[in-house]
């Protein structure tokens, strides 16, 4: 299998953390892409210009996260990250939706942060600002309801954070969040997040 990626990028540490906790990761090898460039050929891998993509041993093309994630899950024995069917599905399923929204928002907020100063608008940011806000308080909320899970969802919330950390650390998500951010630290020892962990932004 061949990944398309880029080194900060949270959904693309999502498909590497899934491909660690289900022993594919020796089974895939990873192509840099700066889809960014105007050279480049990502749209070959995916019309859409973003990663991961992943090109199966057949030659399929995924791309998505999400779609990645679960086709890899489907390619072993272990635990499922994907619970198979029933209610514990759907809620790994919407926990991973709103860590993916929160994270949606924190990209957009980060992009539009790096224009130039005359032409960002303030309005937009606050607006993903809040998004993240809303989304983190619904994870405080929920903690106990996902504690001790390990899922897609469980997974991409730690993602998520570690995002934050990463590109806002000024944010301090964890004030007013004390069981969120103690049911992190035990998430963000798992050896896959730990061996994951985004390099300096750049």
């Amino acid at each position: 299998m061949k990944l398309r990626y880029s080194p900060t990028s949270p959904y693309v540490r999502k498909v590497s953390v899934v491909a660690i906790e289900a022993g594919l990761a020796d089974k895939i090898e990873q192509i840099p892409t700066n889809v960014w460039d105007p050279e480049t050929d990502i749209a070959s891998s995916n019309p859409l210009g973003k990663v991961p993509a992943l090109e199966t041993p057949d030659g399929k093309l995924l791309f998505d996260s999400p779609v990645i994630c679960e086709y890899l899950d489907s390619l072993h024995d272990k635990n499922k990250l994907f619970p198979p069917t029933g209610e514990d599905r759907w809620h790994a399923l919407r926990w991973q939706a709103l860590a993916d929204g929160i994270l949606d928002a924190a990209i957009l907020r980060l992009l539009e942060g790096k224009r130039e100063k005359d032409k960002q608008s303030a309005s937009w940011i606050g607006r993903q600002k809040i998004s993240m806000q809303r989304g983190l308080d619904r994870l405080e909320a929920e903690v106990d309801d996902f504690s001790g899970l390990v899922n897609i969802g469980t997974l991409t919330i730690a993602i998520m954070l570690d995002y934050i950390d990463l590109r806002f650390p000024d944010d301090n998500w964890r004030k007013g969040r004390p069981a969120l951010a103690d049911w992190y630290e035990t998430m963000a020892s798992r050896p896959s997040m730990m061996t994951t962990v985004p390099k300096d932004p750049g």
